[in-house]
């Protein structure tokens, strides 16, 4: 199970399991990053 994703802004983001992992990404991603939306399977693939 992936549960961790370094941002290229140099932010680590870690999730409790994928589902965690992914809904703080995506909250990350529309905070700092607007206008940049990722899948779920798009997030996964780059996460660890």
């Amino acid at each position: 199970m992936k549960r961790n994703l370094n941002c290229p802004c140099g932010e680590s983001i870690v999730g409790a399991d994928e589902d965690d992992l992914v809904a703080k990404t995506q909250a990350h991603l529309a905070e700092k990053h607007p206008g940049h939306e990722y899948s779920r399977d798009e997030i996964l693939f780059i996460a660890f």
